[in-house]
């Protein structure tokens, strides 16, 4: 039985540069959200795994020789490197009495847990006897990456309690992180947790709740960035439900239909994500207000490219609008057509100016966060690490 408390974090995303074009084989550039999902992990005395998820309403426990029974079960192997299998899926839908094909946050939240721990287990060792609760500052369902802060959440909590990596925090520490190779394992794991949430997920939003930092993608292959500095924004939710499926094709239907008009737009995209990276690589850990320019001008650009390729929402233009009037520069995050904008904040950005630009943007009934990009990815806290919010969700039973 694993015998120590643990808490551990793993951030959210956005996209920075590169929205709809990285379909199309283009650039892009997701960066570490300061929005992060925590996850406490106790030892339980009962013989049972335990699961409470405060923010979708799920509290769940089983025995542990009922789980040791259905992972028996199974005739196809768990891997980190195979997708889950129909019939796996299938059978722990079944066993957790979930309805086939439900699709609510609670439902999936609850069936990638039950494939993470049976597929962890079966191959570093016994189920354990854990309690965990999962608590996180993402809103669920807008394009910030909180299912794969929760993944990769659970593939490190797991893969700790089963001895398959190890657990780096010291007497004394406030905070530490796992070797790259254990990284490695942790991010194969945490996408087949994505694969169970969303089927065929690109990987890169466990990758940059794994590795933090900032990621570039581009036809499949991600690299992370040599050197990213924090940046301060301001992260706006304007509320307006999306479809990204709807989106996706509609960005597709103008290229078919104007290629030689869309491809250039597409060209340029790729093109300011690759600007960005080489301003990004160049910038110091702390840069000062002179930096920031470029990366103003490129938020203008592409936002105005992202309106031409049919992505913007009379919501995402107020944003701008209101940001704008402050002196500060905005652009759209992830799918568009609502959702969520991004906001730069230099190092002198005033504070009145940040905090009238928030109000007015809380007045537009939108949800407004100041936090940073570029932050840490996956890692281990001391109680002594953790805010009094967070403590506080935390010690939820």
């Amino acid at each position: 039985m694993w015998e120590r408390s643990l808490v551990l974090s793993a951030p959210g995303k956005v996209i920075l540069h590169g929205e709809h074009a990285v379909v199309h084989g283009k650039v892009a550039l997701a960066v570490a959200l300061n929005l992060r999902t925590f996850l406490r992990l106790r030892p339980c005395d009962d013989s049972r795994v335990c699961i409470h998820l405060p923010g979708v309403s799920v509290r769940r426990s089983w025995d542990i020789s009922c789980l040791q029974d259905l992972q028996k079960g199974f005739t196809a192997d768990f891997d980190e490197s195979k997708s889950p299998s129909v019939e796996q899926l299938d059978t722990l839908r079944e066993f957790a009495g979930i309805a086939a094909g439900a699709t609510a946050p609670e439902s999936l939240a609850t069936l990638a847990f039950l494939y993470m721990c049976l597929a962890i287990s079966a191959k570093y060792g016994d189920v354990p006897s854990v309690d965990i609760l999962v608590w996180s500052e993402l809103p669920t369902g807008a394009g910030l990456g909180s299912s794969a802060a929760y993944a990769v959440c659970l593939a490190a909590a797991l893969l700790t309690a089963c001895g398959a990596i190890s657990c780096p925090l010291k007497d004394g520490e406030s905070t530490a992180r796992w070797t790259e190779e254990e990284l490695t394992l942790i991010n194969s794991w945490a996408f087949q947790g994505e694969r169970v949430i969303h089927g065929n997920p690109s990987g890169v939003d466990n990758a940059v709740g794994t590795w933090g930092g900032a990621l570039r993608y581009q036809s499949g292959k991600i690299t992370p960035l040599k050197r990213v500095p924090t940046l301060r924004i301001l992260l706006t939710n304007t509320k307006v439900p999306r479809s990204t499926k709807v989106l996706v094709a509609g960005v597709k239907e103008k290229i078919l239909k104007f290629p030689a008009i869309m491809n250039p737009v597409l060209d340029s995209i790729d093109a300011i994500s690759q600007e960005c990276q080489s301003v990004l690589e160049a910038m110091p850990a702390n840069p000062s207000p002179e930096y920031y320019p470029v990366l103003e001008e490129l938020f203008d650009i592409n936002q105005h490219q992202l309106n031409v390729i049919g992505v913007g929402h009379p919501s995402l233009d107020r944003l701008c609008r209101v940001t704008a009037s402050h002196g500060l520069h905005s652009k759209l995050t992830g799918a568009g057509g609502g959702g969520c904008g991004i906001t730069l904040l230099r190092p002198d950005t005033s504070p009145l100016a940040v905090e009238a630009a928030k109000r007015d943007l809380c007045a537009c009934g939108f949800e407004c966060w100041e936090t940073n990009i570029g932050a840490p990815g996956v890692t281990l806290h001391s109680s002594s690490s953790l805010d009094a919010e967070v403590l506080q969700a935390l010690s939820q039973s």
